[in-house]
């Protein structure tokens, strides 16, 4: 009876709004992957290994985010409500323990949001510098700037904002196609899937690059399920939501390959460092001369605020969804009179990265923000789903992942994986949901001397 109840209120919610058509939802998710990531963590990982097959750290990226996607898949199709994970735990562990667990993640993102936002903001400022000189205080007040611009842009109605996403997500691929073609066209050197005579797949030195560059190469392909934090949003969810994950997911993949063959192709790996943070556009420049290198820069600078656009547009969702489920904070709950979004929840977001943006450092973020979400949100997705099948069963299933339950095996073990090469950072992430848990048991407790 709680379940039915908790869902109907999710349903008859006012954001039960469905405007978003796939080719919206898909641009979405791919604006939200290709920020400013890919293009800064490129050298780092090149600089891993030492046998030119850096490759394999991006094929393993696309196949933790393809696995992972399954799990997203099937649970955004048979859950399409605003908020993403929080709806998949509440509802998948049951009332005491879905409380607790969407809780948790409700906590996780009201810390990392933030901080994803101050990470893409400050990206922004640092990549700018290439094309002008900035000093410490100048590059924080761009990166303040930007988060006020993409505040600006999200505060609408949700089909402009589906017509904007389409907009942005043609110049992400159109500047990667140009960035391919570039380096296809300028090849130099060979670049390699086999390792060559006295390497391995199977050695420490190889499987260690991978580990480490993984981590970074995973980043860059997160975001490919934000769609389901705008679940009630989306047109025909049962279809559009598995398709737009696993169009974004094979599209990127491509993409990514493509582009370090081409920039790779050009610049020899050999000399690569990982602090080389302009290598994209030093590439274009060796290409195209000085001209391109600045129009490549301008175009990359473009992405990294599409993706700081679709990055706010999720995660404003989720405080909204937890505020209309009785929580978190009520004040969350509301949504704007006329244009119907949730506005508290996006200049809290906003306001909250607007902070984070002028005092955080960008050294470590992306590791930081990777081991903050495993836990919680991406183990604790595949269990649930494990969960919600033996609950409920497979036949009502919109989407059946495939080979169950072998994605949520392989799933699980390449999200610990990473989680253990986060280092200290582990540490850090379990003891931000360990302090989570203390508040929530405080606030249960504070609530029920109320109800007394």
């Amino acid at each position: 009876m709680q379940k039915a109840k908790y869902l109907l209120l999710n349903m008859s919610a006012p954001l039960t709004n469905r405007k978003i058509n796939l080719l919206q939802a898909t641009a979405i998710n791919m604006i939200d992957m290709v920020g400013i990531g890919p293009f800064v963590v490129i050298p780092f990982v090149v600089s891993q290994f030492n046998n030119g097959l850096f490759l394999w750290a991006w094929i393993f990226g696309a196949f933790t985010a393809l696995t992972d996607g399954m799990i997203w898949s099937e649970l955004g199709a048979r859950y399409p409500l605003a908020g993403g994970t929080y709806n998949f735990h509440r509802i998948a562990y049951g009332e005491k323990g879905g409380r607790m667990m969407s809780f948790l993640f409700v906590w996780q993102t009201a810390i990392q949001a933030p901080l994803v936002v101050a990470s893409g903001a400050i990206g922004f400022a640092h990549y700018l510098t290439y094309l002008v000189d900035l000093t410490i205080v100048q590059q924080k007040i761009v990166s303040g700037g930007l988060v006020v611009l993409v505040f600006l842009l999200l505060y609408r109605r949700i089909e402009t904002i589906g017509k904007i996403s389409v907009i942005l997500g043609s110049v992400v691929i159109i500047t990667i196609l140009w960035i391919i073609v570039s380096g296809l066209t300028h090849q130099h050197h060979t670049i390699s899937l086999i390792p060559t005579e006295g390497n391995s797949f199977f050695s420490f030195a190889f499987l260690a690059a991978v580990g480490h560059g993984s981590l970074k190469t995973v980043y860059s392909f997160l975001g490919y399920y934000n769609v389901c934090h705008l679940g009630g949003e989306i047109r025909n969810p049962d279809r559009n939501i598995p398709r737009s994950i696993f169009i974004s997911i094979v599209g990127i993949t491509v993409l990514y390959l493509l582009m370090n063959i081409s920039v790779m192709g050009v610049v020899d790996w050999h000399s690569v460092k990982a602090d080389d943070k302009y290598i994209v556009s030093s590439f274009m420049e060796q290409v195209h001369g000085r001209q391109g290198g600045i129009i490549v820069t301008v175009l990359i600078l473009c992405i990294a605020m599409s993706s700081l656009f679709a990055v706010v547009l999720g995660y404003s969702r989720v405080p909204y969804a937890a505020a209309v489920d009785g929580n978190f904070f009520k004040i969350f709950a509301r949504v704007h009179p006329v244009k119907n979004f949730p506005y508290i929840s996006l200049i809290v977001l906003c306001a909250t990265g607007f902070l984070f943006s002028l005092f955080m450092r960008l050294s470590d973020v992306i590791t930081a923000i990777l081991a903050m979400r495993i836990l919680i949100q991406f183990i604790g997705q595949a269990v649930g789903v494990v969960l919600l099948r033996k609950r409920t069963g497979q036949a009502a299933l919109p989407f059946r992942m495939w080979l169950y339950p072998l994605p949520v095996i392989l799933s699980i073990a390449i999200w610990l994986f990473l989680f253990y090469k986060t280092g200290w950072f582990a540490i850090w992430g379990t003891g931000i949901a360990f302090l989570g848990l203390i508040v929530y048991l405080i606030m249960q407790t504070l609530r029920r001397k109320e109800a007394v």
